[in-house]
């Protein structure tokens, strides 16, 4: 067995999450990798990780690992999911922020868990993205050009609210005149959708939600639709550019340009322990009032 550690930042409980990690995947025969600018990232800092340098590296992840653990929030997870990409490899995450739907294994239980999935404790469960294509051939999305968790258009540098035509396999929809707009998966219904009011979506659901932010018609109202629908889009406003996101990543378009969303070809696979669940976390998540974003 093979584990690829990827995180992407650094605190208090960072080097104790690492070596606990590190430390028991060794006593138990399976080899562990620390992708080099996590690596670096520690290195740098004030830990005393025992043997720290004699930790193997890797810089791109290839079909030979067997798992990636995610060690930071949420959207550390989102970001390993751009390493992943279409390579099937399953992903679990160490928590070591707020409490989160995606990051599920607390820093204090790492050994149980860990053995829990040498044992075969767990479950895979399978999340659809969004992929999507602009008719002005944009580079920065074309690089990596699919969101686990939303892909949202809005406004750029000027209070003044976008109009967002919207289509849905080619019939229209709504002119939203709004802030911006929505396009979420299951899986990040709990994350920006969820601020903007949306509603929360079990995630082996097979739907998208479009959300308006800061909608000016109170008629406009999240809308739940089949995961199989193409959706076409069209800004326009006062300035001449937009702002177009793939969950944190963010890329400049010109009004007009032509947005193609649709379900990706492929899915990551997240690993969820017996002994936690979607619903379990959701209950814990309302229940304390946290901040509803993925960290």
């Amino acid at each position: 067995m093979k584990v690829a550690i990827f995180g992407r930042y650094y605190n208090v409980t960072t080097p104790t999450s690492v070596e606990t990690l590190v430390n028991y995947l060794k006593n138990q025969g399976i080899e562990a990798y620390i992708e080099t600018e996590f690596y670096k990232l520690i290195d740098i800092e004030n830990h005393n990780i025992k043997d720290y340098h004699k930790y193997k590296t890797f810089t791109e992840l290839d079909a030979s690992f067997d798992l990636l653990v995610s060690i930071g929030g949420d959207g550390t997870i989102l970001r390993a999911t751009m390493i992943v990409k279409d390579l099937g490899i399953p992903i679990i995450g160490i928590n070591t922020g707020r409490l989160g739907f995606l990051a599920t294994i607390q820093v204090d239980v790492i050994e149980e868990a860990i053995q829990d999935i040498i044992d075969g404790k767990y479950r895979i469960s399978e999340r659809s993205l969004l992929s999507v294509e602009t008719s002005s051939g944009n580079k920065d999305i074309e690089a990596m050009n699919f969101a686990l968790n939303e892909i949202s258009v809005s406004r750029k540098n000027t209070t003044a609210m976008i109009t967002i035509d919207t289509y849905l396999d080619d019939e229209f929809l709504n002119s939203y005149w709004s802030d911006g707009l929505i396009v979420s998966t299951p899986t990040g219904s709990t994350g920006y959708s969820l601020s903007c009011g949306g509603p929360v979506i079990t995630p082996g659901s097979n739907s998208f939600v479009l959300t308006p932010i800061a909608p000016h018609n109170l008629s406009a109202r999240p809308l739940v639709i089949p995961d199989s629908t193409e959706i076409h889009l069209r800004v326009n406003g006062r300035e001449k550019q937009h702002l177009i996101s793939l969950d944190s990543r963010i890329a400049t378009l010109d009004n007009g340009t032509l947005i193609k969303v649709k379900k990706a070809d492929f899915k990551i696979k997240m690993i969820d322990l017996l002994n936690e669940s979607f619903l379990n976390t959701l209950r814990k998540k309302l229940l304390w009032g946290e901040d509803k974003r993925n960290l």
